[in-house]
């Protein structure tokens, strides 16, 4: 294995799946496995989308024992989900971290290993899974030599949203049902936190605004039209507005700003909370406003409602999977200003990385579904705890 400009290269002989293994790759189960291992190391986003899956394989086939291969952060989220064995991947760690993975999964046979991320790095991850059965994604899904780590695949979706297609995994082992339940534990003390800065009814708008991924800083709104924003949901709404995200320079000097510039009360609580204490205030808001991001999906797992900011990606993909009439879409405004074609013309999921792309949500589209939103009576806001 070598590595160069961050890209990790490996032998092919490393790569490819044993061929004797193929011939027993027989799908759908006739009888639920003893033991499935879902290998899905990131993103939040990604991650929180796979606890439906977790929950409804649960549901289906209760004495099936599951082990889930997660990131280090995604496992301060997840990592304690009930009746799941979850091994924990540190991506900094590399070699070290894979021989870890190996230990902790020591002598262990699963009867089929679900490898439901594309990237090399998890491909590379999933050989020292040891399974008979290896699922992967359909070609048109598959990238970074991903068909070299699999010896059978879902079928196609030329179109869906991601956590369509986490589920076509279910449908190929032989599970047609979804039950989209979340109940991601939160621990009294994030409760605690959540509390003490949402102490009473008070209606409260969360805003995470950035997107914590390195070099995405398009898909970013504007400071300034989240200053607008702020200041109508205080003066028309009277409501409490706490402004979240990680650590990062960027999210730091917005939540700075948003602090400083709005002229109404904001508690700036960037790189200041976990993510389960996030859960719990996510949990106990009334709305969430953010770019595509992690929190997105996160809100959806709590039951909040979640005005999504959408230009440089595509909503039906990878907006929030519940209330998704909530969310402002002008990505086909912005695919039109980037190569003059429809959303029907480009590929499913293409990305727009034009740095003024965001700037076609106005202020206007925003509080305009804030607006809606709040006339909404409040037991209609809330998605469902379990559809299936």
């Amino acid at each position: 294995m070598s590595q160069y400009g961050g890209i990790v290269y490996l032998p092919v002989t490393t790569l490819l799946v044993n061929p004797a293994m193929v011939h027993q790759a027989a799908l759908p189960f006739m009888d639920p496995p003893r033991r499935l291992c879902l290998l899905r190391l990131s993103a939040i986003g990604d991650c929180c989308h796979m606890v439906p899956v977790v929950r409804t394989l649960q549901h289906a086939w209760p004495q099936t024992r599951l082990t889930w291969l997660i990131g280090r952060t995604e496992a301060a989220l997840l990592g304690d989900l009930d009746g799941v064995e979850c091994i924990t991947f540190d991506k900094r760690a590399g070699f070290a971290s894979r021989r870890a993975v190996a230990r902790a999964l020591g002598d262990t046979r699963f009867d089929a290993l679900l490898l439901m991320q594309v990237a090399l790095r998890a491909g590379w991850v999933s050989r020292v899974v040891r399974a008979p059965l290896r699922l992967g994604f359909d070609r048109r899904r598959s990238r970074d030599f991903h068909g070299l780590f699999v010896n059978r695949r879902i079928a196609e979706r030329p179109h869906g949203h991601v956590m369509d297609g986490f589920f076509d995994f279910l449908d190929a082992i032989g599970i047609r049902e979804r039950r989209l339940r979340w109940d991601i534990p939160i621990p009294a003390r994030a409760r605690e936190r959540a509390a003490g800065l949402i102490p009473d009814a008070t209606p409260t708008l969360v805003v995470s605004p950035c997107s914590s991924q390195r070099f995405n800083n398009f898909r970013n709104w504007p400071v300034a039209s989240y200053l607008e924003l702020l200041r109508h949901a205080h003066h028309r709404h009277g409501m409490r507005v706490l402004v979240t995200g990680g650590p990062s320079d960027e999210e730091r000097r917005y939540g700075a700003a948003l602090e400083r510039e709005a002229g109404v009360p904001v508690s700036n609580l960037v790189g200041e909370t976990s993510l389960k204490e996030l859960l719990a205030i996510l949990e106990a808001a009334t709305v969430l406003v953010c770019p595509d991001s992690g929190p997105a999906h996160m809100a959806v797992a709590a039951g909040t409602p979640v005005i999504g900011l959408y230009a440089t990606s595509n909503p039906e993909r990878t907006g929030p999977y519940l209330g998704r009439h909530w969310t402002v879409n002008r990505y086909p405004d912005a695919v039109r200003a980037q190569w003059g074609r429809s959303v029907e013309q480009v590929a499913w999921g293409r990305r727009v990385r034009r740095p003024d792309a965001m700037s076609l949500i106005s202020v206007a589209d925003v509080t305009g579904r804030l607006d809606a939103l709040m006339a909404t009576p409040e037991g209609d806001r809330l998605y469902p705890a379990e559809v299936g």
